[in-house]
């Protein structure tokens, strides 16, 4: 998973050098960061998780890992927007098979009271992708350029797909019997919508991440442009702050949800939606902060509440869909989280730093961030109402 995550905090780091090298406006980077890549994703999530509820979900994160990292590295190739707008999309694509199956994989593998703890565990790829592709891509993008650092992040994927291959077991393998085909597409979607606590878990998502990637795509840009930051340095702070405070977030959220509410959804996602409000209130404070140094100590205390909310959260999507749907589950709420977050999220903080620029110039994106920061409170909101019905839908 930190290695599915890591260009992305890579393409964040070096979006003010393609902006000179390649010649962009900020909202053609919103597009490269945004709906060019989280259209291909979302949309090939679906028939990739498809494939994974009754398939070999061990061969699909292989054969998928090993593709995004060709793709990562080929990054390196681009002349044009086009070009690099391209191999993002083939990117895209391989980068849709890795969540959807290990979520089904993890849900399998643990009971219902230890899932937390477990979809945690696996969540703390999240930040130490943040660690890896912030402070490696910060300090070589400085000394060597993006180029080079799109190759270096890239061609290390290759052998972790080989090590996949190798050391993950699909328990179906064991049946003598192959797996059934399952329901339906059509079907999937109807049950999953006549789900309440899934609709409001999925809005959650979308609304949380058009948000958090509207916000944090840019965050780099922002340091450079308002407080003149290089991007090594930037790396560096984003990986303690950021990352650090994610590590120690993901752990501490599932480790307390399995000790202090075990098999108590509704205790977890009340608890999750106070965090995020509180997160949205520090979000804020970024970028009023005239040093840099509270920023990141800022940063540093969101971080720890946004991550001590993935165990929780996913274990609870897991236990209210049925077995057969958990993948599709999975890739449908990537597909309206993504394509509403992470695709139209950063082209949306992209067009209103452009429209402030007459009246803030080179600080119009810091107004910009600002003006999204608060909707983390609309998510919260969405996360509550699941709550309330949550120990009705439980199914697993």
């Amino acid at each position: 998973m930190a290695f599915n995550l890591v260009d992305r905090q890579a393409v964040g780091i070096v979006l003010q050098d393609l902006k000179h090298d390649l010649h962009l406006s900020d909202t053609q980077l919103g597009l490269l960061s945004g709906i060019a890549f989280a259209a291909f994703y979302s949309v090939m999530g679906i028939p990739i998780a498809r494939w994974a509820d009754r398939g070999n979900r061990v061969a699909i994160i292989s054969i998928t890992c090993a593709l995004w990292s060709v793709a990562v590295a080929l990054c390196a190739t681009a002349g044009s927007f086009l070009q690099l707008l391209a191999i993002r999309v083939g990117a895209a694509v391989g980068e849709a098979g890795c969540i959807p199956p290990a979520h089904s994989l993890i849900a399998d593998e643990f009971p219902r009271a230890e899932r937390p703890r477990a979809f945690a565990r696996y969540m703390l790829g999240g930040p130490a992708s943040v660690v890896i592709g912030n402070s490696m891509a910060g300090w070589l993008n400085q000394l060597y350029g993006w180029r080079l650092t799109f190759v270096a992040l890239g061609v290390p994927g290759v052998l972790l797909a080989v090590v996949a291959a190798v050391s993950l077991k699909e328990p179906r393998s064991q049946h003598a019997s192959p797996p059934e085909r399952g329901p339906e597409l059509r079907k999937v979607a109807g049950t999953l919508w006549g789900n309440k606590t899934f609709v409001h878990l999925l809005l959650a998502f979308a609304v949380m991440f058009f948000f958090s990637y509207g916000v944090w795509q840019w965050v780099p840009a922002f340091f450079m442009r308002s407080h003149g930051l290089r991007t090594g340095e930037i790396g560096t702070w984003f990986a303690i702050a950021w990352g650090g405070g994610g590590l120690l977030g993901t752990y501490w959220g599932g480790e307390l949800a399995a000790r202090h509410a075990p098999d108590n959804e509704q205790r977890q996602l009340r608890a999750i939606a106070v965090l995020v409000t509180v997160v949205g209130v520090l979000v804020s404070g970024i970028f009023i902060a005239r040093s840099h140094y509270l920023a990141f100590a800022l940063m540093a205390v969101a971080a720890i509440g946004w991550s001590a909310t993935y165990g929780p959260l996913f274990a609870a999507i897991q236990a209210v869909v049925q077995a057969e749907m958990r993948a599709v589950s999975i890739a449908i709420l990537f597909l309206f989280a993504n394509l509403i977050g992470m695709g139209i999220g950063p082209l949306a903080a992209g067009m209103i730093s452009d429209a402030l620029a007459p009246w803030a110039g080179s600080e119009s994106l810091r107004y910009a961030l600002l003006c999204l920061s608060p909707g983390y409170l609309w998510g919260a909101w969405h996360l509550w109402r699941a709550s309330r019905t949550v120990a009705h839908d439980l199914v697993c």
